[in-house]
């Protein structure tokens, strides 16, 4: 068993895993570790050397109004984004697996938003959304409303983010959905027709159930795709009015980049990878009995 050929699997097999584990630890286990280390220091500057604060970092997170407000944000934001794209992604996967005209256009339709920059999607909407001469004004204006400054309104803002951010993904969760229906066997369905169940009761009973790690798959993607908002927003509203878009991403670009304060930018960082993990460890309790594996 522990002879040469072993050994020189094992050399194989490690020079085979080599390259992307060197890749996983330089580009995601050494910065999440530099940044938790980071988090116990203040920033040090050419005159003032960094220096070792402990959890100073975290107890002045505590008392900060803005990042209250901007997790605050972040929760709403996910709330309003992640059931409602995937909601809106099933609705389109099942709707473009029918024997449709022109069946291949409409996915097209579909999915074009996804391969969209970034930057374009948000100059496409700051056009809907100006004052006066944007789109969503001119429809308004035909049913006798006033104009709207929709984006530098509080209470509109970050509803116009969910919006535009529920418009780019849906697309793209429907093509996961539209592969995990095109992989259900037939069979199901005929059987369910000759039993005389409903559409929706076997939509809800049979195709349900079969896409849940499909579904499981989507969920972790919009959970970690509505803390990482960042291009639109610097476009946008660069987080304003009044904080009342920002999200925690942005904040902690702000607070590094604009700020210069690393420390407490490390600090927040830390706090969104905690938020995250425990996010994507709840999910995967709560979901891992409702999946059936085939």
């Amino acid at each position: 068993m522990g002879g040469p050929r072993f050994i020189k699997n094992q050399v194989y097999g490690w020079l085979l895993l080599m390259p992307a584990a060197t890749l996983l630890v330089a580009f995601t286990h050494y910065p999440a570790v530099a940044t938790l280390l980071q988090s116990f220091f203040s920033s040090g500057t050419a005159r003032r050397p960094s220096k070792f604060v402990g959890l100073d970092n975290y107890a002045y997170m505590l008392e900060d109004p803005v990042f209250w407000k901007v997790l605050t944000n972040n929760l709403w934001y996910a709330v309003g984004t992640i059931p409602t794209s995937v909601a809106i992604a099933i609705l389109m996967a099942l709707w473009v697996n029918e024997r449709l005209p022109l069946r291949g256009v409409v996915r097209m339709a579909y999915f074009t938003p996804t391969v969209l920059p970034m930057i374009a999607v948000a100059n496409i909407w700051l056009f809907f959304y100006s004052p006066d001469i944007g789109l969503l004004d001119q429809v308004t204006r035909v049913f006798g409303f006033h104009s709207q400054n929709w984006l530098g309104d509080p209470d509109t803002v970050l509803a116009c983010i969910i919006v535009m951010t529920v418009w780019k993904e849906a697309g793209f969760f429907m093509i996961f959905y539209l592969a995990a229906l095109q992989s259900l066997p037939h069979e199901l369905e005929e059987a369910g027709r000759l039993e005389g169940a409903s559409r929706w009761y076997f939509f809800w009973r049979v195709t349900f159930p079969l896409l849940m790690p499909t579904t499981l798959f989507v969920l972790i993607n919009a959970v970690i795709n509505s803390f990482k908002l960042v291009d639109h927003l610097f476009i946008l509203t660069k987080g304003g009015p009044d904080n009342a878009s920002s999200l925690l991403l942005y904040y902690i670009y702000e607070v590094a980049f604009s700020f210069f304060d690393q420390s407490y930018a490390s600090t927040l960082t830390v706090v969104l990878l905690l938020l995250l993990a425990l996010i994507a460890v709840g999910k995967f309790t709560a979901l891992d009995k409702r999946i059936h594996y085939r």
